[in-house]
């Protein structure tokens, strides 16, 4: 009897683009399975932005029926009513996971960016591409925050070895470590990690 891929959804919370990524992982592969932004500017009244939040993971979680739920931490800055109005959109996405029994990670954007390419203080744009490599996809982005969601779907997998890995699999998805150096030493250091 063939075992379903495990789904595993990523959220990057925003409270007017709210980005959201699922990876599929089959055994040793892992997959994209999806990836978009859900566009919260036109509404206008924050409530009605919350509830269009809880209702896409609703529909994502009701769709894919993910086993976990990764969710970028907020980058604290200095306007307080930004972080206010973040928070409350990561807590009605960890609601919305709540209401299926499923358990919502917080990761740290550095610790995604770590975990995705070696470096914490990666560019957006490198993150994208080492996800191209990873994944096995050549679709361009439009949107950040669709990616982002991804890393961290992917780092929550990185963090959290599902059991039905092998050493030997899990061996070749292993995250490096931290080095200093430009893109040809990461990739000549790191083959296992380049996908063709």
């Amino acid at each position: 009897m063939q075992q379903a891929p495990h789904i595993i959804l990523g959220i990057d919370p925003g409270t007017t683009v709210m980005g959201y990524g699922l990876i599929a992982i089959d055994k040793n592969k892992v997959s994209l399975v999806e990836m978009g932004v859900l566009q919260l500017s036109k509404h206008d009244g924050h409530a009605e932005r919350l509830e269009l939040i809880y209702r896409k993971m609703e529909a994502l979680i009701h769709t894919h029926k993910p086993i976990s739920v990764a969710i970028e931490a907020p980058f604290y800055g200095k306007n307080v009513q930004s972080m206010l109005k973040l928070g409350r959109a990561q807590g009605v996405a960890i609601a919305a996971a709540m209401k299926f029994g499923l358990r919502a990670e917080e990761y740290a954007p550095r610790k995604i960016k770590q975990s995705i390419t070696g470096r914490g203080n990666a560019t957006k744009e490198q993150v994208w591409e080492i996800l191209q490599h990873t994944l096995q996809f050549k679709e361009d982005i439009r949107f950040m925050d669709a990616s982002d969601a991804v890393a961290v779907a992917l780092c929550h997998h990185y963090q959290n070895r599902l059991p039905e890995l092998s050493a030997k699999s899990a061996a070749t998805i292993a995250i490096p470590k931290a080095k200093k150096g430009n893109w040809e030493s990461f990739i000549a250091a790191n083959p296992g990690r380049v996908k063709k």
